[in-house]
């Protein structure tokens, strides 16, 4: 379904108000329906070793930006919701660099790309916009430090526990696979952990599917 105009644009700033300041032709040529990209969950967003085509400004939705190693297994990096934006794509634009990891859409996507030359022409006419993208990296590092630190600190049933309480619901659509790339481990290990906490009472399984049953019994094991 295409998003209207003015609907685009009154999202895009109350999400992004860091735009305020574009001057109204600007903003017009910026949420013209053509512009607004609609994808299916699934979708990948962009690709490794490819050009990055502008800085994503995300309307609706969740991506999750992954990386793939030379054996096949994945780790995600971060989540993009609504009202943040991606690291690697800004780097890439700041650096004139192709993409080294991965988007794939994680929900159903509705999102604006911002182009090049307006993403280039923003940094150096708006110091709000360009304060935005800074930030943005500080937020972003200090979330990749934290990940590098439990990767290589942390025992993976903490990891997988805080994977779990991190969806804020008690009923996940997830696959013992998903939850396996997600923590960049394979899935007999995961699946093996599941089922040590399905033992214990904290969760519920079933097909592509668990339950949280014990909230608290999960936080006591992530925070070990």
């Amino acid at each position: 379904m295409t998003m209207p105009p003015t609907a685009a644009a009154d999202r895009l700033l109350n999400l992004y108000p860091v735009l305020s300041g574009l001057p109204a032709d600007r903003l017009a040529a910026l949420t013209q329906p053509q512009a607004v990209i609609h994808l299916p969950a699934g979708s990948q967003v962009f690709a490794e070793h490819q050009p990055c085509q502008g800085f994503p400004l995300l309307l609706e939705g969740n991506i999750k930006v992954i990386k793939l190693a030379a054996s096949g297994r994945e780790l995600m990096l971060y989540r993009v919701s609504p009202g943040g934006s991606c690291i690697i794509s800004s780097s890439c634009l700041l650096a004139h660099t192709d993409y080294n990891a991965r988007g794939i859409a994680e929900t159903p996507l509705t999102l604006l790309v911002l182009p090049v030359g307006e993403f280039s022409r923003l940094l150096v006419e708006q110091a709000a916009f360009r304060d935005f993208v800074f930030h943005l990296f500080t937020d972003r590092i200090a979330e990749l430090m934290q990940l590098v630190e439990e990767v290589a600190f942390a025992r993976l049933d903490q990891r997988l526990a805080k994977s779990l309480l991190a969806r804020n619901e008690n009923a996940l659509n997830v696959t013992h696979q998903q939850l396996a790339d997600e923590l960049g481990s394979v899935r007999e290990i995961i699946s093996r952990l599941l089922k040590g906490f399905a033992a214990q009472g904290l969760v519920a399984l079933g097909r592509e599917q668990l339950s949280i049953i014990d909230r608290p019994g999960l936080q006591k094991i992530a925070a070990v």
